[in-house]
């Protein structure tokens, strides 16, 4: 390599990207107009001009790549005694990225742009290395402590910094309580991990909700000010960012399939949740059901029966032969537990009295409180009845479900009153007054489409 071609690499982030790609993969290093906004980013962040930065871009477009393994690798080329701790939400994925860092140090091309790296004997964990000039890498999870460990250095130019890549792991984005932990963790944990209070701070993310990391600081979380690099799927102009990478068609599909989680993970403006996961004009609606291979009932039952208190529920679903759901029958009261299996009973006699709507299989019951002394007395009746676990929050079980609505397969009766029950409480939630019929409905939707079909819609997203 010439001397050109090496002082290139040392002070320029994307020309030493490239090189390392080139070396460690044997394909050249696809570029785009992102890449390099980020890299000139992470330089400044370098030089000083930048203390505080957060990058928000979509997914698999090669953000950890450059922000965290490449740039580690880099900086600590320039700067061999640096300290960085680095944090994702898991701890696996931190610790591989710092191994990967590590990696890079030790390759070959590496050595020909900053000379051998030295590093510790006695420096082997995968989650940590150190460099004779005492330098640091420290890898961990958003739930770990960093005791004994500090990012950057008490001096007036780069000595390390902390970054975090995906401090939010998706699905649980949602849970306010899990949300939470992240932004105590940042204030409690990190912050106080500073060598200098100069240290810089860097955060590379997709946004998952109005409340996330990235939202809590850019609104003045931390009474700081952040640089703020904003990188949506489509631009202004209706193109894809990276359409080698990113076919505006697929990203078309993507925003289809499910158009809240689009909005947040691909255009980095996550909607307000509330009228934004269920839109009123997804809902289908029937006058003459086609016909129906099979029935389940699900029942959400209410802990207490006071007026501030949900209702109990009970819902009767049928799998068409077009393979959509539709919404046969429902009831919806406040019953004590002796009316509560009384209902159950004559809600279940009334739908199986109807033959020619197809095979009445079950009733699905969460197996919670009242709902677990419905199951019981159900069996007793002889009434075939399942427990219905939910691990999950309301919030993240709408999301995994609203696809499904959105793509037209959940149709409703257009003549029933007590659709409008539902059509209230899917428009506001989950700040409606209630939310007792979604429960189960998006049960049905769960067994009788995303489980039956065996539909991963991870992968779409």
């Amino acid at each position: 390599m010439t001397p050109s071609k090496i002082a290139d690499n040392r002070t320029d982030l994307l020309t030493f990207i490239g090189t390392m790609f080139k070396a460690t993969k044997g394909a050249d290093f696809k570029d785009n107009f992102h890449q390099k906004l980020i890299c000139e980013e992470l330089e400044k962040v370098v030089i000083g001009k930048t203390k505080r930065l957060i990058i928000n871009i979509p997914p698999r477009s090669g953000k950890t790549y450059i922000a965290v393994i490449g740039f580690v690798a880099w900086a600590m080329g320039n700067f061999p005694d640096s300290e960085f701790i680095h944090a994702s939400y898991s701890k696996r994925l931190a610790t591989n990225n710092a191994y990967s860092a590590r990696a890079l140090m030790q390759h070959e091309k590496y050595s020909e742009i900053f000379g051998y790296t030295e590093f510790k004997k006695d420096s082997n964990a995968k989650d940590e290395f150190r460099t004779n000039q005492d330098g640091c890498v420290y890898a961990t999870s958003l739930e770990g402590t960093i005791t004994g460990y500090g990012a950057g250095k008490m001096r007036d130019y780069f000595g390390g910094c902390a970054i975090i890549d995906d401090p939010h792991k998706a699905g649980e984005a949602n849970s306010e309580v899990m949300r939470n932990n992240v932004l105590d963790w940042f204030s409690t944990t990190l912050e106080s991990r500073k060598n200098s209070p100069d240290t810089p701070i860097i955060i590379i993310m997709q946004r998952l909700h109005e409340n996330d990391l990235s939202g809590f600081l850019l609104g003045g979380g931390n009474g700081e000010e952040w640089k703020h690099l904003n990188i949506p799927a489509v631009n202004d102009d209706g193109t894809s960012f990276w359409e080698e990478q990113f076919p505006l068609r697929d990203l078309k599909r993507l925003e289809d399939t499910n158009s809240y989680r689009f909005a947040g993970q691909y255009m980095q403006r996550p909607a307000p949740v509330g009228g934004g996961i269920f839109k009123d004009s997804w809902w289908q609606y029937y006058k003459v059901l086609p016909k129906i291979k099979y029935r389940v009932i699900y029942a959400d039952t209410a802990q207490k029966t006071k007026e501030q208190n949900d209702f109990s529920v009970f819902q009767c679903w049928g799998m068409g032969e077009d393979n959509k759901i539709y919404l046969l029958d429902m009831i919806r009261g406040k019953f004590e537990a002796p009316e509560l299996l009384i209902f159950a009973k004559n809600f279940y006699k009334k739908n199986k009295s109807i033959p020619s709507l197809g095979t009445l299989r079950q009733i699905k019951v969460e197996d919670k409180s009242s709902g677990t002394g419905l199951i019981q007395q159900l069996q007793r009746e002889g009434i075939t009845v399942v427990g219905i676990k939910r691990n999950i929050d309301k919030v993240t079980r709408a999301l995994d479900v609203s696809p499904q609505i959105q793509a037209g397969n959940v149709v409703l009766p257009a003549e029933e009153p007590f659709i409008n029950d539902i059509l209230i409480e899917a428009g506001g939630f989950p700040n409606s007054t209630h939310d007792d019929t979604l429960d189960p409905l998006m049960d049905a939707i769960s067994d009788m489409l995303i489980d039956n079909q065996r539909i991963d819609y991870s992968k779409l997203i």
